[in-house]
């Protein structure tokens, strides 16, 4: 008698638990890849353009004390008035286009694309106009006139970089929510290594001053935008999404605007934060070292900003590419590792500015009234960035589900309802004068992180994905509104928890996610 088959013994409970936290683990991988893959580049971008701003600063302060302080002043007001606005409108393109690449409805990102710059150079004409009177604004707020003349020098030869500005964010988007962002930290470097020689030609050889060097800030971006269309045409990249100059450019704009103009808000009221803090610091006891401080802070952070900045763009595209490709849980996912990658930066951000706070501010001046300040002021600046760079990373989040609006309102409520009053109060009634004002930030960025954490983990992905369906359907989509929610399918019980997320995935969904 033969002997019967040895039935195969069942998986045990242990051995399916196992499996299960492997398969969960790999796809957090595949994800974390996935964005570092976009993130680098855009990190390496984004310090090649600082660099760029380092290098017109020390072309300005050879010129001397008058050039410098005109030439900040403008950058200041050019930030306020003008690149803050056109950056912000910018980003309105971004969920259509992630979502459109998603949903492989690729001639809708060629479509935005000429909507975004032609919104853009609309926006520039006013901007110009304020620009143009630059000098008789900032003599009627009581500046020096001498300054408002070197001022008002530097943004009449930097109108030009208005248009190069419409052309380089859209053209930036359009490509990195495809996630193609090596290409352009290349081109970055290439025009980097222009801008030197460019400053010396027009400030040294040509003898053009404060106007030398706002051209060449314009002939680098010019360069950046040239090398970037090169790319595009020689590679093929636009051949999918292309589809040549059409007057549906200027139909749809409900779409856009819904989407610009909050995220130009939530943009502006951030960098507009900066420039707040530093008109306040004149009025502390010693005006001359805290502006000082101030401004060598404030360098800082933006030299830390583009790490959280650039992991925002990437979980931006991971969030947005998969809600239009109908994949609520892997954009889940995305938004997930993004925010534990961000809890890393954070707490990397405060270990450096422990690190270096006895030694960075030496690297500017040798004033040891401007040193103390700014030691002292930097470990709260690394307690700061625990915040931002989860908060920076949910606005992201935000982006990518095509919800500006949602981040514009807390940033105006946690910046400017809560941590602007502490700020004053710390500063100017409790005794804390220039730490206050830094202390006055924590409040904000504390307060900022914990509701975008409260709103991201109580987001319905299914929803999302359905607004994504919506959004490239060219269907007119509100943020938060009752036309959207309307439609909404009745929402089932969810007893997960926001955290606990993985046990959803099943690993043969993954396969087509890039890594």
């Amino acid at each position: 008698m033969k002997a019967p088959f040895l039935n195969p013994k069942s998986p045990t409970t242990t051995t399916l638990k196992q499996s299960a936290c492997h398969d969960h683990l790999s796809l957090a991988i595949r994800e974390a890849i996935s964005i570092a893959k976009i993130a680098f580049p855009m990190i390496l971008t984004g310090l090649f353009l600082y660099s760029r701003s380092m290098i017109s600063m020390l072309f300005l302060g050879r010129l001397g004390d008058l050039a410098l302080a005109g030439g900040s002043l403008a950058v200041g007001f050019a930030n306020i008035t003008g690149y803050s606005v056109l950056s912000g409108l910018a980003m309105g393109m971004e969920p259509i286009c992630g979502q459109a690449f998603g949903a492989k409805k690729h001639t809708l990102l060629g479509l935005t694309l000429q909507r975004t710059i032609l919104l853009l150079i609309l926006t520039s004409l006013p901007v110009t106009l304020l620009w143009l009177n630059m000098k008789k604004i900032l003599i009627f707020c009581g500046q020096d006139e001498a300054i408002a003349t070197e001022a008002q020098s530097y943004l009449i030869y930097s109108l030009p970089d208005l248009l190069a500005q419409s052309f380089l964010h859209p053209l930036r988007i359009y490509l990195r929510t495809q996630s193609i962002t090596l290409p352009l930290t290349l081109c970055a470097f290439l025009s980097i290594l222009s801008h030197i020689p460019i400053n010396y030609f027009l400030v040294t050889h040509l003898n053009l001053g404060i106007k030398g060097v706002a051209l060449s800030g314009v002939w680098t971006n010019f360069n950046l935008v040239g090398l970037l269309l090169i790319y595009i045409l020689i590679t093929g990249v636009h051949k999918k999404t292309w589809g040549g100059l059409s007057m549906d450019c200027f139909k749809e704009w409900k779409i856009l605007l819904n989407l610009a103009i909050p995220s130009c808000i939530s943009v502006c009221l951030e960098w507009w934060w900066y420039e707040i803090m530093i008109l306040l610091c004149g009025l502390l006891l010693n005006p001359r070292a805290t502006v000082a401080s101030m401004g060598i802070l404030i360098q800082t952070t933006s030299l830390i900003y583009i790490f959280p900045s650039s992991l925002s763009f990437s979980v931006s595209t991971r969030v947005g590419n998969e809600l239009g490709a109908n994949q609520p849980k892997k954009a889940k996912l995305a938004a997930i590792i993004g925010l534990c990658c961000s809890s890393i930066l954070g707490f990397s951000a405060l270990a450096f500015a422990i690190t270096v706070r006895k030694v960075w501010a030496s690297m500017f001046t040798q004033d040891k009234e401007i040193i103390a300040l700014t030691s002292m002021v930097l470990p709260i600046i690394g307690l700061c960035e625990l915040g931002n760079c989860p908060q920076t990373t949910g606005c992201g989040v935000l982006r990518g589900t095509a919800r500006p609006k949602v981040g514009a309102n807390i940033n105006l409520g946690c910046f400017y309802l809560v941590g602007f009053p502490v700020a004053v109060w710390l500063s100017f009634y409790a005794g804390f004068d220039f730490e206050g004002l830094w202390l006055g930030l924590l409040v904000a960025q504390g307060s900022c992180v914990v509701t975008m954490l409260v709103v991201l983990a109580q987001t319905d992905w299914d929803f999302q994905s359905q607004r994504a369906k919506e959004l490239t359907g060219d269907h007119v989509v509100v943020d938060d509104s009752e036309e959207v929610e309307e439609q909404k399918p009745p929402k089932p019980e969810i007893k997960e928890d926001f955290l606990c997320l993985l046990d959803n995935f099943d690993q043969s969904s993954y396969n087509n996610c890039p890594v």
